[in-house]
This record gives C-alpha cells, structure tokens and sequence, in this order.
C-alpha cells in the first residue's frame, strides 16, 4: 500500500491505495466524485478526462501513485458553488448533449484544450503560433484538431509538442 496525497476540486486528500490503482477509481470509488465515466478503459474514448496541474488526461490509464501531491480537477471542480464554469453553461445553452454520458470528459477536455491555447501551446492545424495566446480567436478547424488530441487516439502526436 502506498500512501498518496492528492488535491482533488481544490480539497487535499490522503489516501492509502495499492500502486496498481487507477486514478480513476480513486476518484469514483474512494472520493465518490462519479462525473467521470468508464467509456472504453482504454484511453480512446475520453469520457474520463480530467484535469491534472491543468492538462487533461485520461483517468483511465493514469495510476494514481504517478501523481502524489498534484493538483485535479474534475468535472464537479469546474464549477463554484452554485455557478457553474463558462464551459457547463454553454453545454447546457446549446444543448451539446448528445446522450450525456462523455459530456463531463467533454468539459474537462475543452477546459484543458483552452488552457494549451493560453500557454500558446501548438497543434497540428496552427498555422501560426504566435497569436496562439487568445483562445477566442480559434477557428474551427484549430477546435477539431485540439479537441480530438483530448482523446486517446491523438495522445502520441500530443507528446509531440
């Protein structure tokens, strides 16, 4: 057993937890936070993503004793209080719905897609990366390409970068 710490939606936690275990069920199983969904277990589909120190990652495939004294946020972290973050209103305005099951690794992933683009972080459709820094001047094509890297089929050319 391996004892972590763990900042979790802005609240330190300590947990003892076998290094075989997933964040992902920590987050669910131990902190009962159960807006991250297991899609495929396998990276791919992204209904697991959150954020950790800021960057999305798969919950999934991520061991919990890779990240002892790190920073995440989940779903339920986004928003504060009782008003929820500029990414869960629009969701709920424009109906981005579909079944709702990925919807929170949706959030999660565009919430650490605007963060990269912040930290001028390039993509493969960014043309030029010097007016990366303001995040309401992506276009769509710059929205796919970054929004599909949030999801496990685009994580080695994300390591790229």
């Amino acid at each position: 057993m391996l004892s972590t710490q763990l900042t979790v939606n802005g609240k330190s936690h300590t947990l003892k937890a076998d290094t075989r275990t997933k964040l992902f069920n920590v987050l669910r199983e131990h902190l009962q936070l159960t807006g991250s969904k297991k899609g495929c277990d396998h990276g791919q589909c992204g209904a697991c993503t959150v954020l950790v120190e800021g960057r999305r990652i798969n919950a999934c495939l991520t061991l919990v004793a890779m990240h002892d004294s790190q920073a995440f946020t989940t779903i339920e972290g986004l928003a504060r209080g009782d008003v929820l973050h500029q990414l869960q209103a629009s969701f709920l305005q424009h109906d981005g719905f579909q079944c709702g099951y990925c919807t929170p690794g949706l959030i999660c992933s565009a919430a650490g897609m605007l963060s990269e683009v912040r930290l001028g972080v390039p993509s493969h459709a960014t043309v030029d990366i010097s007016g990366m820094s303001k995040a309401d001047a992506l276009t769509d094509e710059e929205i796919r390409e970054r929004m599909s890297l949030g999801r496990g089929f685009g994580a080695a050319r994300r390591s790229n970068h």
